[in-house]
């Protein structure tokens, strides 16, 4: 969320090259994040975590709400494995959350099975829409270079 949440603070004017932005990493434009029914564990935290920053809309469908996490548990005498669910996920107003629900968009579309056998896809259709519309409205306009200050004294 650190990284997709970065935002350009300043930019660094280099004499015989190419300028660049600080952070290295930064995006200033709109997003919009995918989710259904298929995202558990990582794909629950994930956009719930984007959500909660405020980064953009949720378009899609719910996803699974399969957010217990494992670790702790050791290898078997024989090389396999037991996986034994060891932490949950809570709020900061205290409150069990994600497991056993998953997380809500705030754009709703289905995935027709049918248009996605014609190569269409309406989720990413709509997030695309939401996102152009954001740049409408509030368009990320690109920083001009300052005249160098002279400091010759003259």
């Amino acid at each position: 969320m650190e990284l997709l949440g970065r935002k350009t603070l300043n930019y660094y004017g280099v004499r015989d090259g190419q300028d660049w932005q600080w952070p290295a990493v930064a995006h200033d434009g709109p997003m919009a994040m995918l989710i259904n029914g298929w995202s558990g564990s990582g794909g629950d935290c994930f956009p719930f975590l984007f959500k909660k920053a405020g980064l953009g809309p949720l378009i899609g469908r719910r996803t699974w709400g399969g957010l217990i996490g494992i670790s702790g548990a050791p290898g078997l005498v024989d090389g396999g494995a037991v996986t034994v669910p060891t932490f949950g996920i809570f709020s900061k107003e205290g409150q069990w959350i994600i497991e056993g629900y998953g997380v809500d968009p705030d754009i709703e579309v289905m995935d027709d099975p049918g248009l996605m056998a014609q190569g269409k896809d309406p989720q990413l259709d709509r997030a695309i829409q939401e996102v152009e519309a954001a740049i409408r409205k509030s368009p990320v306009r690109p920083t001009k270079k300052p005249v160098y200050p002279n400091r010759s004294g003259f």
